[in-house]
């Protein structure tokens, strides 16, 4: 049952569970039914999709020291809610739904995500998270939670929108095949690289590209042809990114060190180091010298001073289309 131009909640066993209703967004509620506040430590919980990791989930609800745990998507159910709960010791676990720009404008969607201690963006589409939250009280909310020093993460499109820089999928339909690196290293500039920044200003994640199911979809070569279109837009001068597998997470402090787990294939860093010398439409890439790090599980790397320690560092060029030392397997 769902309710227009009013807010409904039904309980399910008082302090249990609540689904709540208001116009176009859905609010499910498992756990204590009152909010809480707690010191919750800001901390970035970036996770490349696939399977969901137990030690990241854990790692993000230790941060918001037992206080309410909360999952934003634009469409989708509560299934993150037992699963999260199972894990965590915290006051609730909630996941709302906002799946319109009109949802994104209502006093009460913002109300629930400020009384938050950590917010988990789930996987989908981004360019539902891009269309109809950007712009909003929504963003305002999210970019106010970490401003305050509360921690967020992100999964799949989740971690795609959290970086300063972000690949909207904004010409993308829902049966559309991924945007594969061969299309973007022929021509940077076809419709579908729809490129978006200043969505989230999440602290250590300013001049970044944030992108998941990396190696596993080969997403390389796409990668250097966002970052080259980056420069070419005017954007930034030497933009990085940080790209990382299915099944991998990278979890990063306030002081901005991070740690790799999961058994995923790892994160990527890249860093551009000169200017492209083509990129234009209708030509294939060449940018040379890519400055990169693979950082396996173990390896930890600090994003503000840009380095690693357990990885390997080598260089990335593209020579018309042509990917030289990805070192993705």
């Amino acid at each position: 049952m769902k309710h227009h131009h009013i807010f409904a909640c039904i309980f399910f066993l008082i302090g249990i569970a609540i689904a709540c209703y208001g116009q176009d967004f859905e609010y499910m509620r498992r756990g204590n039914a009152e909010d809480v506040r707690t010191r919750a430590e800001f901390g970035l919980a970036m996770m490349g999709g696939g399977s969901d990791l137990d030690e990241a989930f854990r790692w993000l609800c230790a941060k918001a020291n037992g206080g309410d745990f909360l999952i934003l998507r634009s469409r989708g159910d509560d299934a993150y809610n037992p699963y999260v709960a199972g894990l965590c010791k915290v006051n609730s676990v909630a996941t709302l739904v906002i799946p319109s720009r009109e949802a994104a404008e209502k006093p009460r969607v913002a109300e629930i995500i400020a009384q938050a201690e950590a917010i988990f963006i789930a996987g989908g589409d981004q360019a539902r998270y891009v269309n109809f939250w950007q712009a909003t009280t929504v963003q305002d909310a999210i970019n106010a939670h970490v401003a305050a020093g509360k921690p967020i993460g992100g999964t799949s499109a989740g971690l795609a929108i959290l970086g300063e820089f972000a690949y909207g999928a904004l010409e993308d339909k829902p049966d559309d095949a991924d945007l594969t690196s061969r299309e973007v290293l022929a021509d940077p500039y076809i419709k579908r690289v729809t490129l978006v920044r200043g969505f989230l200003k999440a602290p250590g994640l300013e001049n970044i590209l944030t992108d998941s199911h990396f190696a596993k979809r080969d997403r390389m070569g796409r990668s250097l042809g966002f970052l080259a279109r980056i420069v070419a837009e005017g954007w930034s001068k030497s933009p990085r990114e940080i790209a990382i597998d299915e099944k991998s997470a990278l979890l990063v402090e306030a002081n901005g060190r991070g740690k790799v787990v999961g058994t995923g294939r790892g994160v990527y860093f890249l860093q551009v180091t000169e200017l492209p010398e083509v990129c234009k439409p209708g030509l294939p890439l060449t940018l040379r010298n890519v400055a990169a790090y693979h950082a396996p599980t173990g390896a930890t790397f600090d994003v503000r001073n840009w380095n690693g320690d357990g990885g390997e560092a080598y260089s990335i060029s593209v020579d018309g289309g042509r990917v030289q030392n990805s070192r993705l397997y």
